[in-house]
């Protein structure tokens, strides 16, 4: 992306290359594949430093918008500080700060990211029950049959798992420490892991 800048201002952004006008000359896109990149400045034509120092990860950070700026030859796009989004439940309010009821009367509650990774888990738990649920239909409908060992240990090894994952999502003091527990890092072994754990495996 670049930007052209004209008596020290930017004047238009350019996402891709194309003709442009600047003072009274028209330049053909070629330009911008040709020309090395002090011819392109010379015009007034500068590629766009991209400064993410204080872009962080918007699911869990509400980011500022960017903005360009120009300085010392150089045309930066950049942020303002992030906010962190709500961690845990609170009650939904309106401008006069009295609580906001549905058509049934109940409290709305807007969800904080404490919940919204907890539904996650469950998800994910549900999902990795539902192909053996039928062992246990089976087991409920017919007398003389019962649910293999290794499908029992497996069913209560997941939701033992789903169980600690969002006791450690509780535990979570702040925006930084809920994201480290989904942050995969490498180990020493080139193995990749992340500090919430993983579901077990059916083995077959």
């Amino acid at each position: 992306m670049y930007a052209i800048v004209e008596d020290n201002n930017i004047t238009q952004y350019i996402n891709n290359p194309k003709s442009v006008v600047i003072g009274d000359v028209r330049y053909p896109a070629k330009i911008f594949e040709l020309w090395s990149q002090s011819e392109k400045e010379a015009i007034g034509i500068y590629e766009i430093i991209v400064d993410k120092s204080n872009y962080k990860d918007p699911a869990y950070y509400n980011n500022a918008n960017s903005t360009y700026t120009f300085a010392d030859g150089q045309v930066t796009e950049s942020w303002g500080t992030a906010t962190p989004k709500r961690l845990n439940d609170e009650n939904a309010v309106d401008e006069d700060g009295n609580n906001i009821l549905d058509d049934d009367g109940n409290q709305v509650i807007n969800y904080g990211l404490k919940t919204e990774k907890k539904r996650i888990i469950k998800q994910q738990a549900s999902g990795l029950l539902a192909p053996t649920d039928w062992y246990v239909v089976k087991a409920s409908e017919v007398a003389d049959y019962s649910v293999p060992s290794n499908i029992t240990t497996f069913r209560a090894d997941v939701r033992a798992k789903s169980n600690e994952m969002e006791t450690s999502i509780n535990g979570a003091s702040d925006v930084d420490a809920l994201q480290a527990l989904f942050t995969y890092t490498q180990q020493a072994d080139n193995t990749t892991t992340r500090p919430l754990g993983e579901f077990p495996r059916l083995e077959n």
